[in-house]
């Protein structure tokens, strides 16, 4: 009986692991995306000063592991058997659960997870224990609601402490200092510092430092006596070096003020978050040690009340959890997909893609913020205003350098310092905090309050914070579920079922990790292309992918009259994949060219307007055959009636004309030879005669009767998009050699 209880508990640490490698991959972004956005150094130091930071942190979360034993549930009532299945399921739910947010980018909470899946598991246990034992037991009396109401509230206040401390701390900051800061940096620079870097300390080494793994009782009670003393002198000799490292070898403040507090927040993380990854696996195992040294002890009787009391985490687990999250943030490359989410949300200009869409709920908001900001502006005086205007302007951007950071210096230390000060105070304070809930709240307020939410962007960073924070709940709603379906599955499908959950979360993993790389070789193509693309290559960057967009609409076109004709909604599925991707290429390529030629001298302003004329009727081009994908897969999906056999043959010759077309295009974007645009239009006059020549064919066939409604809308549909396939092509090549 022991030997399959031990193997459990194997499988328990495993999954740890794996915990670890998909939690970190989440939870990367709450230290990382300040330093990574502001670009305070490259990103091997960032990593370094990441790595030292989380192994500093591992040490400080001893006193968090009691919310895995007994912060939800009261262990005593629960027998070892019972408590087994708990843990099984809480971690086989949240690495598949994580493991899917960050296949899609998507950060979530993970202190959320562990909560709810320790409550959805054990709440399914209890009530199997309630139903098998006839009595009028109640719930409350196997679950710890009024702690885990705590822990939930808990969460939930600090959305609103994180956002309103970030904004008004980042608020006062820009007033002091503006976006033009260098020269108010010899000045302020290491006072600021000072402060900075000592909040931090204060909130690590006077707050967190009570549950260390290495503290002695004699030790902290020094510290606490002794704690003004201390932070003055920390205060003072901090700000003292950082003037004179300015004065002497001119280094930029906050340059060091950002990796101190990415370390902080490093070690804020680990000491928080870590029992979200390794505190069930090593409640697993105290119940475990409990129970074998319990001789003549049966796992369906013995009771679990040790996991009551209070632990002391041995070291080496903490230490080997370290090192694992450490190399895992070296490798995991899911890691850096969620941390560019956060970053674009906050970034500070308006030029990257947006990562969400619009919402009525988000435009509501814009529109009556823009109403409460008219109304107050009305009554402070024009000086003021004048003033603080002043203050927020943002310098004017180089829009020829290329890899800007998304938002400076300033804004990344107040992000840091305010983060990692919180969350070492709810770590003091034996509050589970979303290390994700804070650092995402912060970063949004101090970027709403350096003005990064214009009337460009607001309505898509809105959403994009009601997305997130929509996540985190959905989390929630996910865990609770999931970990209640498989602890039931468990009770009453034992070690068959265990394993065979097992099997379908290593499965799941692997699917998630190949989506992952088609993301990933996705998002190479098109840095690939931002990176080809520089001033002075416009031309011949824009050529080749016309061949491309070109050739691949002539092959597009094709597949879709002949999966239409054989009825194929797998095939016109395919081509609507495709058409995707390429549409989303050239609307990148879109952007990042009116990004390059803002700024162009006046001179080069009729080549600028033709460059932005091509790429437009290339656009329109592929608007137009995903129109008709579109049309032909409905068409398809409901099983509406078929073309007939005479309006197929004109399909056929219609292809074999447009593509003869389309080939000339394609020839004369290859060489831009002016003597064959004689060619090319009258290709273009043929093509279109015998467009009309088949509209006039259907218009007969419609007369008489010979077509049905539906097919006979499609049909017209498609000739109509390829006319404008027709059209847009003679644009692009007359704008072509225009420029």
């Amino acid at each position: 009986m022991e030997s399959i209880y031990l193997i459990l508990i194997i499988v328990l640490f495993l999954l740890a692991i794996s915990d670890l490698i998909v939690g970190v991959s989440n939870d990367a972004v709450n230290f990382l995306n300040s330093a990574v956005g502001s670009k305070a150094a490259s990103i091997k130091i960032l990593m370094i000063v990441a790595a030292v930071g989380v192994l500093a942190g591992t040490v400080f979360s001893g006193g968090m592991m009691e919310i895995a034993r007994s912060g939800v549930f009261y262990p005593d009532k629960f027998t070892f058997a019972h408590i087994m299945l708990i843990f099984l399921a809480v971690m086989i739910t949240d690495v598949v659960l994580l493991d899917a947010f960050n296949t899609i980018g998507f950060p979530t909470s993970t202190t959320v997870s562990l909560v709810f899946e320790l409550l959805g598991a054990s709440v399914a246990i209890a009530v199997f224990n309630i139903a098998a034992s006839g009595e009028s037991t109640q719930l409350g009396e196997y679950i710890n609601a009024g702690k885990a109401l705590t822990v939930v509230s808990g969460i939930l206040i600090s959305i609103l402490i994180a956002f309103t401390v970030g904004a008004i701390i980042q608020y006062f900051t820009r007033l002091i200092f503006t976006f033009n800061y260098e020269k108010k940096l010899k000045y302020l620079g290491g006072l600021f510092g000072g402060v900075a870097i000592t909040t931090i300390l204060y909130f690590i080494l006077i707050k967190g430092a009570k549950d260390a793994a290495f503290m002695t009782p004699a030790n902290y009670q020094w510290i606490k006596e002794n704690s003004s003393q201390i932070l003055l002198l920390f205060f003072a000799g901090i700000t003292t070096l950082l003037y004179l490292l300015n004065f002497l070898f001119k280094i930029n403040v906050l340059k060091i003020v950002v990796l101190a507090g990415t370390f902080a927040l490093a070690m804020a993380f680990a000491g928080n978050d870590l029992v979200n990854f390794i505190g069930v696996p090593l409640a697993g195992y105290d119940s475990f040690m409990s129970f074998i040294n319990s001789p003549g002890a049966s796992p369906d009787t013995f009771t679990m009340e040790s996991l009551s009391g209070a632990v002391k985490t041995p070291h080496i687990f903490l230490l080997l959890s370290g090192v694992i999250m450490v190399i895992t943030l070296y490798r995991s490359k899911k890691a850096r997909t969620v941390i560019m989410t956060e970053v674009n949300l906050t970034r500070q200009d308006d030029d990257g893609e947006e990562r969400f869409g619009s919402s009525a709920l988000s435009r509501g908001i814009v529109s009556i913020s823009l109403g409460i900001n008219n109304f107050f502006s009305a009554f402070l005086p024009e000086r003021y205003k004048k003033w603080v205007s002043g203050r927020f302007a943002p310098l004017p951007q180089k829009k020829k350098e290329k890899n800007l950071p998304a938002f400076d210096l300033l804004r990344a230390s107040v992000n840091l310092v305010v983060s990692s000060a919180l969350i070492a105070l709810g770590t003091s304070l034996k509050l589970p905090l979303s290390t994700t809930y804070v650092t995402f709240m912060v970063a949004m307020s101090t970027s709403l309050s350096d003005g990064a939410w214009d009337r460009e962007s607001a309505v898509y960073r809105i959403t994009g914070v009601f997305s997130v924070i929509g996540g985190w709940f959905f989390t929630a709603i996910s865990a609770f579920t999931l970990a209640f379906i498989l602890a039931s599955l468990f009770f009453y499908g034992g070690v068959i079922a265990i394993f065979a959950m097992i099997s379908l979360a290593v499965f799941m993993a692997y699917r998630t990790h190949r989506i992952h790389l088609k993301k990933e070789e996705t998002g190479k193509a098109s840095k690939a292309d931002e990176e080809a693309l520089t001033s002075g290559n416009e031309n011949e960057f824009f050529i080749k992918n016309a061949q491309e967009v070109f050739t691949k609409v002539n092959d597009y076109y094709y597949q879709i009259i002949a999966g239409t004709e054989s009825a194929s909604i797998t095939e016109l599925k395919t081509v609507r994949k495709n058409i995707a991707f390429i549409q989303k290429r050239a609307s990148m390529h879109r952007k990042i060219l009116s990004r390059l030629l803002k700024g162009t001298v006046e001179l080069d302003a009729d080549q600028a307007y033709f460059t932005i004329r091509t790429q437009d009727n290339l656009l329109e081009i592929i608007s137009c055959i995903d129109t008709i994908a579109c049309a032909s897969y409905k068409h398809l999906a409901n099983y509406h009636k078929p073309f007939n056999h005479l309006q197929f043959a004109d399909l056929k010759a219609i292809t074999a004309q447009f593509t003869l077309f389309l080939n000339g295009i394609t020839q004369i974007v290859a060489k831009l030879d002016n003597d064959a645009l004689v060619d090319i239009e009258n290709l273009k006059n043929t093509t279109e005669s015998e467009i009309e020549k088949i509209s006039k064919n259907e218009v007969k066939r419609i007369r008489e009767e010979m077509t049905g409604n539906r097919n006979s809308i499609l049909f017209m549909s498609i000739l109509q998009e390829t006319r404008n396939i027709v059209y847009f092509s003679s644009q692009f090549i007359k704008n072509m050699n225009m420029k």
